[in-house]
């Protein structure tokens, strides 16, 4: 178990925790609350080994293996199922000891190296690295594709499957959900439902803290307050708690009140002063209950839309997709992902748009904000349509060399260039006035963006948008950065908003409390989804595993191929030799070589079938747990067979590539 007693932990002259105690046990999932700068990030620090406690004790269990996501950006040419299969430190000390042990004559060695190695899972190490990248949302095309193909988001996501790949005791996840569309959230909710050992994830998703943990762990004012049951029921507690702390708070004012009272009434009277100082030792001995610092609430509110056009916008038999790529040939066909869509966005309408990963979801909302010209149909725009526009990458817009006021006094420029200012406030005061609003205040207003955390930097463009009263909000995973507080605030700021709302969103809490209907994108189209959230889940675990069988059934049918390919090859080649012309004698040598090549390729199909054979052999030898001796014998066996194979197949390409010339 993991036990902190009565530890202080700094960092630089900030006390972030002072003499806070907690166990945890093996096997608990435990989810990590707290405000922001709480300390959240330094506990973990503190369970990994990169900080030590600068007071009390703390002690996790030596043998325990540790699993964590790795915060830095990979930058490799490596294939992407290498580069998971990498994650799985127990196969690659596995690996290591075996081509250690092979360069020495130590039998017994190489047979615990070669048991170490099959238990370790060498041979379903790709296809359990694969099971990872799919269900994290990649496609059975980029299994192979060098990690720096991919961008940041999704290599932040094979960062999250070597750390699921690697063996563990304690797995420590540090918001796992910030870069995943729900389809890949529901996949890792069902995956660490499955994990046995303990974990401690810290997220601002409660539906997943709810889903995943049992435990809840609160920084709370120094210390570690431990919570049994998962986030709901820590803030039903919570509430619970606070009330009667506050009844207590009052209760003990009234007291020491009457006390103080008594005290300054007849503190001067002989007859009563004995009993006077006896209340002034009661006060001294009493344990003052504080009174309770509720955590500090941000809220704000979209203002109303100068005008509401009904509908919003109409479109009619819209296709949405991509242009050919910049430099492409002339005629190169642009990239379509979404069909003959036929739809009205009317005034008030709430819209979630949901579907799998990569089904077109940005696609579509890109396309209706202007950043994608549709690629057929036609988009008609209500008159007066002012539209809000959250993107995914709208934090890589910010310019990270200038301070909020500043993309404020821009902002005012761009949009009186344009001809839009509607009797907003332009001061500069009125401004930093606004900005105050979104916790921007004091010195913050000229804090450069670069130095912010990507929270302060996603309430910054929410600033910037409700700034421009928009009437229609198109939103696109608003909440990747943005913490519990400011997720709430933001869901009561929707619902209060008198527009039209279009969100896609991978958090549930937000998507039930704002969203009134969805829209599913799916297979090219885009279709009224007439069930909930709880309907939409069960889909995307259905749809995951149509997938995978559907992706099994390729591997199969290409396998088939492959073999019928090369049986036709071979009967091509048989046909060649033995086929005479009728100018036979002038065409006696040709066919003397193809006869050769074929009784080569024979001899080879015939040896690669035997080693076949004696692989399977080998493998349900090694399997049996058979003495040390035979072990290392089969491993060192197993490998030389592998190598023979690998060879022959290339003769074999080699041989079927010259009959067929």
């Amino acid at each position: 178990m993991i036990t902190l007693k009565n530890v202080t932990l700094r960092r630089s002259a900030k006390v972030l925790l002072e003499g806070a105690s907690v166990t945890l046990n093996p096997g608990e999932k435990v989810g990590l609350v707290g405000r922001n700068g709480a300390g959240k990030s330094s506990l973990f620090a503190l369970l990994n080994g990169n900080l030590h406690e600068d007071a009390g004790e703390y002690y996790i269990p030596t043998q325990w293996r540790m699993g964590q996501v790795a915060q830095d950006m990979p930058e490799t040419e490596q294939g992407a199922t290498d580069f998971v299969i990498e994650g799985d430190t127990q196969l690659g000390d596995a690996r290591a000891e075996v081509t250690a042990a092979e360069a020495t004559d130590d039998y017994e060695r190489m047979a615990h190296a070669y048991t170490a190695l099959q238990d370790a899972g060498e041979y379903d190490a790709a296809a359990r690295a694969q099971a990872l990248i799919l269900g994290l949302g990649f496609k059975t095309t980029e299994l192979d594709k060098p990690v720096n193909s991919f961008s940041g988001g999704w290599r932040m996501r094979l960062q999250l499957a070597r750390a699921l790949m690697c063996p563990s005791d304690l797995l420590l996840l540090d918001e796992p959900t910030n870069h995943l569309d729900l389809d890949a959230l529901v996949w890792l909710e069902a995956w660490l439902k499955k994990y046995e050992g303990t974990m401690v994830v810290i997220s601002h998703d409660r539906e997943f803290l709810d889903a995943i943990t049992d435990v809840t762990l609160h920084i709370d004012m120094g210390k570690l307050v431990r919570y049994g049951g998962n986030y709901s029921k820590f803030e039903d507690m919570r509430a619970e708690q606070m009330e009667l702390q506050q009844n207590a708070f009052s209760k003990q004012q009234d007291k020491i009140a009457h006390l103080q009272k008594f005290i300054a009434r007849f503190k001067a009277k002989a007859s009563k002063a004995k009993q006077a100082q006896s209340r002034v030792k009661a006060l001294d001995r009493m344990e003052k209950i504080a009174p309770l610092l509720s955590e500090a609430d941000f809220s704000f509110e979209f203002k109303e839309p100068a005008n509401l056009p009904n509908p919003m916008l109409s479109m009619q038999g819209v296709s949405f997709g991509y242009p050919p790529p910049e430099g492409a040939p002339e005629h190169t066909a642009p990239t379509t992902i979404v069909h003959n869509v036929s739809k009205s966005v009317l005034a008030g309408q709430r819209i979630g748009i949901l579907g799998a990963n990569g089904q077109g979801k940005s696609t579509l909302v890109k396309t209706v904000a202007r950043d994608l010209a549709p690629l057929g149909g036609e988009v008609t725009e209500g008159k007066g349509l002012n539209i809000g526009y959250f993107a995914q990458q709208e934090l890589d817009v910010l310019r990270p060399d200038e301070t909020p006021l500043e993309h404020m006094i821009r902002l005012v420029k761009d949009m009186s260039a344009a001809g839009k200012i509607a009797g907003q406030q332009t001061r500069e005061q009125d401004l930093r006035s606004f900005l105050g609003t979104f916790n921007f205040s004091g010195d913050m207003v000229k804090q450069a963006v670069g130095s912010m955390s990507g929270g302060e930097k996603a309430r910054l463009v929410l600033c910037m948008i409700v700034w421009q009263r928009p009437n229609l909000l198109l939103l696109d995973e608003p909440t990747n950065h943005l913490d519990l507080a400011t997720r709430e605030a933001l869901a009561m700021a929707l619902n209060e908003f008198e527009g039209t709302v279009m969100l896609v969103s991978h958090d549930r809490a937000l998507l039930r409390s704002v969203c009134d209907e969805f829209w599913m994108v799916s297979r090219g189209g885009v279709e009224p989804f007439d069930g909930d959230l709880d309907d939409y889940q069960r889909y995307l675990l259905d749809e995951a595993k149509r997938q995978r069988e559907l992706a099994k059934e390729e591997a199969r049918e290409e396998a088939k191929l492959h073999a019928k390919a090369a049986t036709a090859q071979s009967a091509k080649a048989s046909t060649a030799a033995v086929a005479t012309p009728p100018a036979a004698v002038k065409s006696a040598p040709v066919s003397d070589a193809a006869k050769k090549r074929k009784k080569e390729l024979t001899q080879v199909e015939s040896r690669m079938e035997a080693l076949n054979a004696e692989t399977a052999a080998l493998e349900e030898k090694l399997s049996s747990n058979p003495p040390p001796a035979e072990i290392a014998e089969a491993g060192k066996r197993l490998k030389a067979v592998n190598a023979e194979l690998e060879s022959l197949e290339e003769q074999w390409l080699e041989l079927s590539a010259e009959l067929e010339a």
